[in-house]
């Protein structure tokens, strides 16, 4: 009897719900053809970072009940998750995807016809692109970059403004009822928004219908296979200035710089100089219809920010006319300041002169050798750091075109008079060239996994991280299976070399950082222009923090992280999180390179896609790191005669020394 009395209540409510729920209009159906089966669609992308590091691209239905709820940790289930087909070559834009509906889907319910009674609720889906990273081959919390919804690449378009939160503004919503009860909005609000209660709403018919939230009232589509294309978004499109003149390119630059690059106050950059100075060359090379005029202008102008982030044209031909020619002979300087030869290759000039391997070189060409590093015409840059320049300087003073002529003034080890050579004629060799690839960073490539790892005969394991914008689905593979031996062998201490990486994607780099914590620390935060305020814009709700594995994939020893001139961006990040806590020591001969900015790219004139600094990257205080200063090595290794031509990794054994409490 009281089961009975309590069926005859839920129905009786049921009943309610069903009569009050009637007084809501029906919402006026274009195409119907009894609700979506499938959609298709293309996603196009101009942004150059879009494919980096990606191994398994999805297209799948996004639950929105992060933006119904303005939930930016939302964290939408697996079972929400519908994957879809990439049908088309990914890394050609458009690619196209494909995703069938299921006939019942299982993403949240949420109530949103505005009224006081409680009903079951519509399920709201945007279709999204994603790409997998962690674990299966759904999405996880780490793929989904600590929660929410989709600010790009996805159906729906949100307001460029980052003090709006990601406030979708436009595009297409697609919603499944479970009955012909649930209602949805026909308009945004007064306020302008969804889901907040002051919004005109429609009954929907039971299962899927697409609803296009660009049209005044919302239009509702029940076609049985549209066509649904993504939306790149303007925070994630690039700024194309291809079509304009060399001198309207300009201009346009230069505006996009005064309003949205990061480092202005920070590196007290005057815009309106930078235009008066460099203007003049770009109307000279329109009117002489002067590409590579053109060319030299916009590399200067970009050289002239020391930002070694931004890139800049390059000419191949104009660098090897210039750097083709050698003596024979390389050079570093010391902490004190000397300049020695570290190499001199037989049969060169420097070996005829009687040049040796140790000599101090005192005078170049007539200057101070000081004075003659500073003047090195450099054709690569820009860059954030003094040490950086300083290193690229040394590399290229020892190179120039052939048959330059040059004099040194220089004193062989042992000898206690100051020599100066005859007139040295360079000559077409790149040994010496090849000698620093080293020293600059430069190698082949091809062949190395982005991560590897060995033990070393002191029982301490190193591993190696080449890149952070290699594949991120095999690093995480290797690091993690990285972990779990480190943890199965209670190998003692980590050395984590960065030295040759030289950046990709600073997510990554955070959350590999996490593997070596025990709590889910705030690492920081990131701000960018809003024009809505009128300056640059940092949320403190959305600031970055590590989302920590499980507990057997943690490793808590003991960690040295090698640094040095070429650990660049995420690198920098990565080497960054490590001192957090003071979780790791850092060691190295000199910081790393200096690079904070988040980049996004832009398209100028003759085909120069090129990128610049948008995003400044803060610690948990607000204060800008990394940039023009890099990761300080806390464990300094001299750069002295020892160094320079020591045969051994002299770092790498500073890291031992130190894990084994020897430094």
């Amino acid at each position: 009897m009281r089961k009975a009395l309590i069926v005859m209540v839920v129905l009786l409510s049921f009943a309610t719900v069903m009569a009050q729920n009637d007084d809501i209009p029906l919402a006026t159906i274009i195409n119907d053809e009894g609700g979506p089966v499938s959609i298709s669609g293309d996603v196009s992308y101009t942004n150059s970072f879009f494919t980096m590091g990606v191994d398994e691209p999805l297209v799948i239905l996004e639950d929105q009940g992060g933006f119904v709820t303005r939930n930016r940790r939302f964290i939408m289930s697996e079972e929400s998750q519908v994957l879809g087909k990439i049908t088309s070559d990914f890394y050609t834009s458009p690619f196209r995807y494909a995703i069938e509906l299921p006939i019942v889907p299982a993403a949240t319910l949420h109530d949103v016809d505005t009224d006081d009674e409680s009903d079951p609720g519509v399920m709201i889906y945007a279709i999204a692109y994603w790409t997998n990273v962690w674990g299966d081959a759904y999405l996880e919390e780490r793929d989904l970059y600590g929660g929410g919804w989709s600010s790009a690449y996805a159906s729906t378009r949100v307001s460029p403004d980052p003090s709006d939160e990601g406030e979708i503004i436009g595009g297409t919503f697609l919603v499944y009822a479970p009955d012909d009860q649930q209602a949805f909005p026909t308009a945004f609000g007064d306020d302008g928004k969804l889901f907040t209660g002051d919004e005109p709403v429609v009954r929907l018919p039971p299962g899927y219908t697409l609803v296009n939230l660009d049209s005044e009232p919302f239009t509702f589509d029940r076609s049985r296979n549209p066509v649904v294309d993504l939306i790149e978004g303007e925070g994630s499109e690039q700024d194309d200035f291809s079509n304009l003149s060399y001198g309207e390119a300009f201009d346009a630059m230069v505006e996009m710089f005064r309003q949205n690059y990061a480092f202005t106050e920070f590196l007290n950059i005057d815009w309106d100089a930078k235009r008066d100075e460099y203007r003049p060359r770009f109307v000279d090379a329109d009117r002489d219809g002067d590409a590579d005029a053109y060319r030299r202008a916009l590399r200067d102008f970009i050289f002239s920010i020391p930002d070694g982030h931004l890139s800049a044209p390059f000419d191949a031909n104009e660098f090897w006319e210039q750097n083709s020619g050698g003596l024979g002979l390389t050079v570093r300087q010391l902490d004190d300041g000397r300049v020695i030869v570290r190499d001199v290759f037989p049969d060169t000039p420097a070996d005829d002169e009687g040049i040796e391997v140790g000599a101090e070189i005192l005078g170049w060409n007539g200057m101070p050798i000081e004075k003659a590093l500073e003047e090195v015409p450099l054709l690569i840059g820009p860059f954030s750091t003094q040490h950086v320049r300083r290193i690229n300087q040394l590399a290229f003073l020892t190179r120039m075109p052939i048959d330059s002529e040059v004099v040194l003034k220089y004193r062989n080890p042992g000898d206690e008079q100051t020599q100066t050579s005859g007139e040295m004629n360079a000559i077409e060799e790149f040994e010496s060239y090849e000698a620093n690839f080293g020293f600059l960073g430069w190698t082949e490539g091809g062949f190395d996994l982005p991560v590897e790892y060995e033990l070393l005969p002191s029982g301490f394991a190193v591993v190696r991280i080449y890149s952070f914008s290699d594949s991120d689905r095999l690093m995480i593979t290797i690091w993690e299976r990285l972990m779990r031996e480190l943890n199965n062998q209670g190998v003692p201490g980590l050395i984590i070399d960065m030295r040759y990486n030289g950046g990709g994607s600073g997510w990554l780099a955070d959350q590999m950082a996490a593997y070596f914590f025990d709590e889910a620390l705030t690492i920081g935060n990131s701000a960018s222009f809003d024009e809505s305020v009128g300056g640059f814009y940092s949320n403190p709700d959305y600031a970055d923090k590590f989302i920590l594995p499980g507990e057997e994939l943690r490793y808590s020893g003991p960690i040295a992280v090698l640094v040095g001139p070429n650990c660049a961006s995420a690198c920098e990040f990565f080497a960054y999180n490590m001192t957090i806590d003071d979780r790791a020591t850092i060691v190295g001969q000199y910081p790393s390179a200096g690079l904070g900015g988040g980049q996004s790219g832009y398209n100028m004139p003759e085909g120069e896609t090129l990128q610049y600094s948008i995003i400044r990257p803060l610690d948990s205080e607000g204060n800008i790191i990394i940039e023009g200063s890099g990761i300080v090595p806390e464990v300094k290794v001299p750069v002295d005669e020892e160094s320079i031509f020591s045969d051994e990794d002299l770092v790498l054994q500073a890291a031992v020394d130190f894990l084994n409490g020897e430094r």
